[in-house]
């Protein structure tokens, strides 16, 4: 295996084109065409992380947080940033950052927040924009099952939980081909009226040139007419934040008490409790004051995140509790997550939990 082989499984899993626009995700450091010899897995890439891919042989490290976030103008080593790279750079050791991409995941951070806290009937909390597309375009009816089951076999016509989805029209299609064309279907000069149907099918962004490809591939025409637009439906499946219930509800102090052990913290910052039970809940990984609006309106009782600063807290407003827990503790278990993924879909090379510790703040 090559390192461009784990992207590939990476990014097959969470597209980088559902990161986050401020975002710095993918490849940041290395030969995406260098041979791989183990991955080592880490919430942030520093010096000592570097450090202990080297130890383990890891040529590769798989970081959630990217290390370059910002444009570096310099490598002289001055910041701890420019240092972990240099690193790097000496010894040969690649670093991809997943970050928002894996984030956005429905099976992401917050899924495995959710699973840890033990929630059911899950859904995303911040259903992401613009993630639909729809494919127009008219075929001989003669081909049209032919393309239409290329098209779903490419990952067209999934809608929510259902697959295979599409809408058809018959019709009739006219051509007539200049002394350049080859026309499959009639001559060149002459118009051709033909039998079409006309299929409508929507896909997930990140599918667009597997779709098309099979379009091309599977169409008859010298010159195939479509369309693609991006449709505003809602996405089950691609979003940040997460909801769901507890099979019981519980107090609120009971509640921070479970938090508390789940979680691995013995801080949390809260706002003022209701005095209501609580049984619905939602998380968001990372820094999260930008979505208590949506806690809110899906009537979470707690809003589970980090990051939060004093007037956030204020937001609340005696419609839920809000619960700080820490960036670190809140996204710690992603490490994890990544490491079981890659390991089922790697059995001949090491895939190494970093046992590296990278919280920078400290409690008293």
């Amino acid at each position: 295996m090559i390192i461009q082989d784990v992207v590939n499984l990476l990014e097959n899993y969470a597209p980088l084109v559902y990161a986050e626009s401020f975002d710095n995700v993918g490849l940041l450091v290395g030969d995406k065409n260098e041979k791989l010899t183990g991955v080592l897995v880490t919430l942030d890439t520093l010096e000592s992380v570097v450090d202990e891919a080297i130890e383990n042989n890891c040529n590769l490290i798989v970081s959630f947080h990217p290390i370059i976030f910002k444009g570096l103008k310099s490598l002289t080593g001055k910041s701890y940033v420019e240092r972990t790279v240099l690193k790097a750079i000496k010894n040969n050791i690649a670093i991809y950052a997943i970050h928002t991409a894996l984030d956005n995941h429905i099976n992401g951070v917050n899924d495995i927040i959710s699973d840890t806290l033990e929630l059911k009937n899950k859904q995303i909390l911040i259903p992401q924009t613009q993630t639909i597309k729809k494919l127009v375009t008219f075929v001989p009816t003669k081909n049209a099952d032919t393309l239409r089951t290329a098209l779903f076999n490419a990952g067209a016509g999934s809608i929510g939980n259902y697959n295979e989805c599409s809408f058809n029209i018959e019709g009739i299609g006219t051509y007539n081909g200049n002394d350049k064309s080859n026309p499959v279907i009639g001559e060149k000069g002459i118009t051709q009226f033909e039998n079409e149907t006309q299929i409508a099918v929507t896909f997930a962004k990140h599918l667009e040139s597997k779709i098309l490809s099979a379009l091309f591939k599977n169409h008859p025409y010298e010159e195939v007419a479509y369309e693609i637009t991006t449709i505003e439906n809602t996405n089950q499946h691609i979003g940040i934040g997460m909801i769901g219930e507890l099979d019981q509800a519980m107090s609120e102090i009971e509640f921070l008490e479970y938090l508390k052990i789940k979680m691995k913290t013995n801080t949390i910052r809260h706002s003022a409790l209701q005095g209501k039970p609580i049984k619905k809940v939602a998380v968001l990984g990372g820094s999260g004051a930008f979505a208590i609006s949506a806690a809110k309106a899906k009537g979470a009782d707690i809003f589970v995140t980090a990051d939060l600063k004093y007037h956030d807290f204020f937001s609340a407003e005696n419609s839920l509790v809000l619960a700080d827990i820490g960036h670190y503790e809140s996204e710690q278990y992603t490490k994890n997550g990544l490491v079981a993924h890659l390991t089922k879909k790697i059995s001949n090379f090491a895939i190494v939990l970093s046992n590296k510790n990278t919280n920078p703040v400290k409690y008293f």
